[in-house]
């Protein structure tokens, strides 16, 4: 159902331009930025930009790695001033928020209440429409499946100026496809989210060291089904009969009863990030402290102190908090800074069941053959999902970090073609969220043709004269 449309068509003074960085470092444009605050603004703006021809990309926290909000085309339209939570039923744990509200505000309207969002990325600072753009999914994807399938309806404007309300019955094609359309239909408005119930603030971690791949994957298959969360870091440095050790983190929720402490400690000044380490290091100059291991020998070492740190700790259980569990990236402030003057990418992958463990051995093998190793390996297990472009499969994922510098450019971006073509052999899929390498080949390669075709459609009906593009979608569809 169309709700309302504008009409007018306003003179807009565009602002000067300013560097809109992939949250990598790797990538930026030079854009005029719009913040808009309320609906009216962003409709207006789309109003204006069809009438222009004016080319739009949507940006929310900037926390995708690559080119995803970037625009060297056109305009960018930040939405991280359009923020407010509208609503949230105690009763049914239902909240409604504007799109540009951020996990940060989920959780921190959530939790002193017995709350906390179903699925949340490693950083609380993506906004809920980026998040949906990208169908985010979390360290429980395999028990919970994506961001999305735990919103109950939306508000959407489409690029030609409509808005609708979609819901998985109300404009069900357009539900499934904004829902990781990465912003390429649309802009989300607001939006209703299923929070979970939670009945403490602490969640039971074990921590799991594992000697290499066979037995990382021995024991996600074995445990999955009595774990809330589940993740694994990998060495990537290991090599041999060594290949994929590393450590596990199982989390696992107190059941209602359990503990004696909630709800207390799920008061925010309870929950929110220490911001000291050890109660004495401020977190915020650790990455100066990190800056002199980041080269290869210096992370060969700390990913070695590391497995020695995993063994000694060893199935010792500990309670940890959601945040603190949950957001490991934003544990250490500003730690993407160890990696200046340089940048870096996360090439991240998504490997059917049945030949991943294959798979993540020639990657890793053929990262260390050309020399160039990621820094950090994360690996995770995942299940479908009914989302147009959707990233998930019935199987498992590997997100790796790689460090880009003027000198290993050419050699990193020639190395994620080799990957590609490992990735296709194993009908393995990629992540836009993540994205800074791939080619409109290798994506034509892996998407069903049926999904490419509707969506194509989709965009001609929703955005019939293209203002909504950024430069992955130039990069990926367009070249």
């Amino acid at each position: 159902m169309v709700t309302k449309k504008s009409k007018s068509i306003p003179n807009f003074k565009v602002p000067q331009k300013e560097k809109v960085e992939a949250w990598g470092m790797s990538s930026f444009s030079m854009s005029p930025v719009f913040r808009p605050e309320t609906e009216e603004e962003i409709q207006e703006l789309f109003v204006w930009a069809n009438q222009t021809g004016t080319k739009v990309a949507l940006r929310g926290g900037g926390c995708s790695y690559g080119d995803a909000s970037t625009n060297n085309d056109g305009i960018v339209l930040d939405l991280t001033r359009f923020n407010k939570v509208l609503d949230f039923n105690l009763k049914t744990g239902v909240m409604t928020v504007q799109s540009g509200a951020r996990i940060k505000d989920l959780w921190e309207t959530g939790i002193e209440n017995g709350f906390w969002p179903p699925v949340v990325s490693g950083t609380m600072m993506p906004t809920l429409g980026g998040a949906l753009s990208m169908n985010i999914h979390g360290k429980n994807n395999f028990k919970v499946g994506t961001i999305g399938e735990h919103i109950k309806e939306f508000t959407f404007l489409t690029a030609k100026g409509e808005i609708l309300t979609c819901s998985p019955k109300k404009n069900s094609d357009l539900f499934y496809s904004a829902i990781s359309g990465f912003g390429m239909l649309g802009c989300f408005l607001t939006v209703q989210i299923k929070m979970k119930p939670i009945y403490s603030g602490k969640m039971k971690i074990d921590p799991v060291y594992v000697r290499n791949f066979d037995e990382l994957f021995e024991y996600f298959e074995e445990h999955y089904k009595s774990a809330d969360y589940l993740v694994g870091w990998i060495d990537a440095f290991a090599s041999g009969k060594s290949l994929g050790r590393g450590q596990i983190h199982k989390a696992t929720n107190l059941k209602e009863g359990e503990d004696p402490d909630f709800p207390g400690n799920c008061l925010l000044e309870r929950q929110h990030l220490p911001s000291r380490l050890f109660y004495v290091i401020p977190k915020k100059w650790m990455w100066i402290l990190m800056r002199p291991f980041s080269f290869n020998f210096g992370m060969r070492m700390i990913n070695l102190a590391k497995c020695i740190a995993s063994i000694l700790v060893n199935h010792k259980a500990y309670y940890q908090g959601h945040a603190e569990y949950a957001f490991l990236l934003d544990y250490v402030p500003n730690w993407k800074f160890v990696y200046k003057p340089g940048a870096m990418i996360q090439y991240q992958v998504f490997i059917p069941k049945e030949g991943a463990k294959q798979a993540f051995r020639e990657i890793f093998t053929k990262c260390q053959e050309r020399g160039i190793v990621n820094y950090l390996s994360v690996f995770k297990k995942h299940k479908p999902d009914p989302f147009l472009l959707t990233h998930a499969v019935d199987g498992f994922s590997m997100a790796m970090d790689f460090p880009v510098t003027k000198s290993n450019r050419e050699k990193l971006w020639a190395l994620c073609y080799e990957l590609d073509e490992i990735v296709l052999k194993y009908k393995g899929r990629f992540y836009f969220a993540k994205d800074s390498t791939l080619r409109k080949r290798v994506m034509e390669s892996y998407f069903p043709k049926e999904n490419l075709k509707k969506f194509y459609s989709l965009k001609k009906k929703y955005d019939p004269k293209g203002i909504l593009q950024t430069d992955l979608y130039k990069r990926v569809f367009l070249t």
